[in-house]
């Protein structure tokens, strides 16, 4: 026994000298190509040591092997279905779109059950229909759908043709070996590299530019490129097309510059669209589109091009860019939806299982990673999602912790950000961000607040039924653009019914808000503060923003204080997208007998006016029930105030709006003015006990007590006649200034950005 044992320390040893000897190898031949490549594939996505390990584990990884056994499942269904690569003519939506875009996944996971599984059956169909493509793509002619600026083949832009390209080139990678050398020359002659080339230098107008779509064109390009070992195509997808002149006033069909400052490729678009912190300039739900390729293309770089050290580019941004996205999700795991956004996407969408799984495998294995892994359900069936499966057996997770974070904006950093507060379920995003190319809102300053998931103040998000055909073949509807993106649909102050950069993208891209301070340090009182002076010429706004937990209050409360200054008199309109049961106000309001409409441009024609009232006190009042909790609006007055209740809707006669309301306030014809509101969570309502708990609100009264160019003083005071004192530093905001300051006889003395007693 004793022998045996020196024996199995001889051995243990000895493979330990081996491993650490091919490591030394692997690292001085780094240059090129990995080392794990030369001979076979799979090396992409999946690795040969990757596969090894799988089989290794199989039967012993539940999260792993549940997987498995469903994408199993799946794909032997297909496989008894038959093939169809129908001829494409159709929209999203339509049948031939989303035939193309299934097969294009089962390729994918049939090639993954071939290395997995070693069944040759997997291997087959994905030859059988890589095969059928290639006898289609020959002749395929442009799509018949005009409608893109770039039309695709396959589908009718060629950003759907590129998602094609990036799932098709992991199933060629895994029955590379597979194939005969014709069969590859084939492929490649025929389908891959026209591919490759009609989505690049046919169409430089998509692919060379800094922007989701190229994104994924830089990604498809490249992934083929590796697959194919052809160093040309991978230079294309890191570098863009290089010596292409390009027109820099040309613009998409959302609006945006195709080219205007010339850069492209992958690696520029890590650079330009992402903040040191991670956030992505054109929201968290393009964000989440992006990843994929983003992460997938990162992966296959990595395995197989690690020269290029890409999970180290620009300091590591694309693993940040991970925790910065889950950070724009609310209690639920749905996405903020800023920009254009669509409700209910969320951490579960499979591009997050790959965020997720790629993170952990590369960024450290952070263990708040496994935690949300485990509530995905599933992993990616490749060396990441082995690892998180190995961490989640290994009850290794721990909760992924959601905290008060400002993101800042800007490939620097400094083009505004979001701020987002959270306190005991109560979470607020405001957003002082830059235009967001071509996907943003002209809404500067804006926010949306949640409990526990719930929206409470809404942001509208986009107008569109993504792929569903009925509505506008699955794609943006004009209603987007005459409602989603207009200043009046957000909650935030419109001037004089213009859109903050008269709506105008060129204007809005140059400018952003700036961040006056941020401070989430104290549990009991978290503020986010910013200022912007480029949406209306001559009117400058200040908004500052707190979730306060009081021990006088059930819940935090948020308080919000909107000051404007500007060189004229104007009208300024104020909403408050609301979701719930209107329950109670404290002032009267005048129901018309036939609706109109608030204005005719900019957002007011889909404003239909149900209430009208002018204010009658110095605080109106606006209560609500929302899905079993209550809700009350505080917001100073004076009696020369409007108070509208309006409903989205008007001039959509297919009804492609959703049917919401607001409490609209106006201010005529002022200079400068002051926007003080306070809304409290409290209370619940249950329909099975039919019981109403703490229904009223608590806040007695809310008072300016003193509003100057250098600070604003607001006094809450609660029905018990508790009062607190916020005072906001509107100029000299430093964590490290100090302050002094006499209201009414009362001397005040602070350092930081915010006084609260």
């Amino acid at each position: 026994m004793k022998k045996s044992g020196v024996n199995l320390l001889s051995l243990i040893l000895v493979l330990v000298s081996m491993f650490s000897c091919k490591e030394q190898v692997s690292n001085e031949k780094s240059e090129m190509i990995s080392t794990e490549t030369e001979g076979g594939h799979p090396s992409l996505i999946l690795t040969k040591k990757g596969v090894a390990d799988i089989r290794a584990q199989l039967g012993s990884i539940p999260i792993f092997d549940n997987t498995l056994k469903e994408v199993q499942e799946e794909i032997d269904a297909e496989i008894e279905l038959g093939i169809d690569t129908p001829t494409p003519k159709d929209y999203s939506g339509g049948y031939t779109h989303v035939r193309h875009k299934r097969n294009m996944i089962v390729l994918q996971k049939a090639g993954v059950l071939y290395q997995i599984l070693d069944d040759e059956k997997y291997a087959k169909y994905v030859k059988d229909m890589l095969m059928q493509y290639e006898g289609m793509y020959k002749g395929l002619p442009k799509h018949p759908k005009t409608r893109s600026y770039a039309r695709g083949k396959l589908f009718w832009q060629c950003l759907n043709d590129s998602n094609w390209l990036v799932y098709v080139s992991q199933a060629y990678d895994c029955v590379y070996n597979y194939l005969t050398e014709e069969e590859r020359n084939k492929l490649e002659t025929n389908l891959f590299k026209p591919f490759a080339d009609y989505i690049s230098i046919e169409n430089p107008q998509f692919y060379n530019r800094v922007h989701n779509h190229s994104t994924w064109g830089n990604a498809a390009v490249g992934m083929i490129g590796l697959v194919m070992n052809d160093e040309e195509l991978i230079n294309r997808a890191l570098y863009g097309i290089k010596d292409l002149e390009m027109d820099k006033t040309a613009k998409d069909d959302d609006g945006g510059y195709i080219n205007k400052d010339g850069k492209a490729g992958f690696l520029a678009n890590i650079e330009e669209p992402f903040s040191p912190d991670g956030y992505y300039n054109e929201g968290p739900y393009y964000q989440r589109y992006a990843m994929y390729p983003f992460l997938i293309f990162a992966e296959g770089l990595h395995n197989v091009r690690p020269d290029v050290k890409i999970f180290e580019y620009k300091e590591g941004v694309l693993l940040k860019s991970i925790n910065a996205l889950l950070n724009l999700s609310d209690a639920d795991g749905d996405f903020f939806p800023l920009n254009d956004g669509q409700k209910g996407m969320s951490y579960y969408n499979s591009a997050l299982v790959t965020a997720v799984d790629i993170s952990y495998h590369f960024g450290g294995q952070d263990s708040g990673l496994l935690s949300i892994a485990k509530q995905q359900n599933k992993v990616l069936l490749d060396d990441s999602g082995l690892a998180v499966a190995l961490g989640i057996k290994n009850e290794e997770e721990t909760p992924f912790s959601k905290k008060s974070i400002n993101l800042s904006d800007g490939p620097n950093g400094t083009q505004g950000g979001v701020g987002i507060l959270r306190n005991e379920g109560m979470e607020l995003v405001f957003k002082y961000a830059a235009q967001g190319s071509s996907h943003g809102h002209y809404d500067k300053l804006s926010y949306s607040l949640y409990e526990n998931g719930d929206e409470v103040i809404q942001d509208y998000g986009l107008a569109r039924f993504v792929n569903i055909e009925q509505k506008g073949g699955g794609n943006y509807l004009k209603e987007n653009k005459t409602w989603a993106k207009q200043t009046i649909a957000h909650n935030t102050v419109t001037q004089n019914e213009i859109s903050h950069f008269n709506g105008d993208f060129e204007t809005g891209n140059k400018y952003h808000p700036d961040l006056n301070y941020f401070s989430s340090e104290h549990d009991n009182v978290q503020v986010v503060s910013a200022k912007d002076v480029h949406a209306y010429a001559g009117t400058e706004m200040l908004r500052t923003m707190a979730i306060i937990k009081d021990e006088d209050f059930e819940k935090p409360y948020v308080l919000d204080i909107m000051k404007v200054t500007s060189n004229k008199a104007n009208q300024y309109d104020f909403p408050y997208y609301f979701l719930g049961q209107v329950l109670q106000t404290n002032f009267e309001y005048k129901i018309p007998a036939t609706l109109k409409t608030l204005g005719n441009k900019n957002g007011y024609q889909h404003l239909f006016v149900e209430g009208s009232a002018k204010a009658q006190s110095d605080n109106s009042k606006l209560s609500w029930l929302n899905k079993g909790a209550f809700y009350t609006l505080t917001t100073v007055t004076t009696t020369a105030d409007d108070l509208l209740f309006t409903r989205i809707g008007a001039n959509d006669p297919y009804f492609n709006l959703r049917r919401e309301a607001a409490l609209l306030l106006r201010r005529k014809n002022v200079k400068n003015t002051t926007f003080v509101s306070a809304i409290e969570a409290h209370g619940s309502y249950s329909p099975v006990t039919e019981s109403a708990v703490n229904s009223k609100s608590n806040i007695a009264d809310l008072k300016v007590l003193l509003d100057t160019e250098d600070y604003t003083a607001i006094v809450i005071t609660n029905v018990k006649g508790n009062s607190k004192l916020f005072i906001t530093a509107n100029i000299n905001s430093g964590k490290d200034a100090t302050h002094k300051l006499k209201i009414n006889n009362e001397n005040y003395e602070w350092s930081g950005s915010y006084y609260f007693k």
